[in-house]
């Protein structure tokens, strides 16, 4: 493997309070401003359900297919973190929450066979230094329903903004989820190339081939909370 592929207020409120009477502030309170979202006419859904990633049995990895130099066949590349942190929160429907779920994964700890491999990943794919995280933030399910089921797989379809390097994009991802009374495991996968995400990709003597496609996987296990 060569060296080139070794590579979030102050907030100030000054109120007519201290002008008003304690009936006009009293009064103030009782008709005071409805809050933002019933200004806006928009309905407020409630949590029903928070899934939190569990501290151990996940797993994150890239897969990328790659022909190298003196090889007679193609062979993945693969780069693999266990640091994932996240919710995933539901409201009484069963639709997801967006403003309320998000999973984390720290890129920084990214490790494959390859030393020079993984240097060239965090430096020169990902710059980790200035992005340290891959972010996706889920936005819709389908195939799965509440209340959950207390046993059993059921395969599922996510859709969510995950964002890369400073980059979001819409991903769809295809798993499969087994529940035992509150636990969930399984696995998840997307596709995505690397233009999508304005990662160029990498171009050495000892690598004949890299494939366009990068394939994200996630074994997860999450937990009610």
């Amino acid at each position: 493997m060569s060296r080139r592929w070794t590579d979030a207020w102050v907030v100030v409120l000054m109120g007519a309070a201290v002008a008003c009477t304690p009936s006009e502030a009293n009064h103030q309170k009782s008709a005071g401003a409805a809050p933002a979202a019933a200004q806006r006419n928009e309905p407020t859904a409630a949590r029903a359900l928070r899934l939190v990633v569990a501290p151990q049995g996940n797993e994150a990895r890239y897969r990328v297919r790659e022909q190298l130099l003196g090889l007679d066949f193609p062979n993945d590349a693969v780069g693999v973190t266990s640091g994932i942190t996240g919710t995933i929160a539901f409201d009484d429907q069963g639709n997801l929450l967006p403003a309320e779920s998000k999973i984390v994964v720290d890129v920084t700890r990214l490790a494959s066979d390859k030393e020079r491999r993984d240097g060239y990943v965090q430096r020169r794919l990902l710059a980790t230094e200035q992005h340290p995280t891959v972010v996706l933030v889920p936005h819709a399910v389908k195939g799965v329903k509440l209340p959950l089921p207390k046993s059993g797989v059921v395969k599922f379809e996510l859709t969510g903004d995950l964002t890369v390097r400073g980059v979001t994009r819409p991903t769809t991802w295809r798993g499969e989820a087994t529940f035992d009374d509150g636990r969930i495991t399984g696995q998840a996968a997307t596709v995505f190339q690397f233009e999508d995400f304005g990662i160029e990709k990498p171009r050495v003597r000892s690598v004949l081939s890299v494939d366009d496609d990068i394939k994200l996987e996630y074994d997860f296990t999450v937990v009610a909370n």
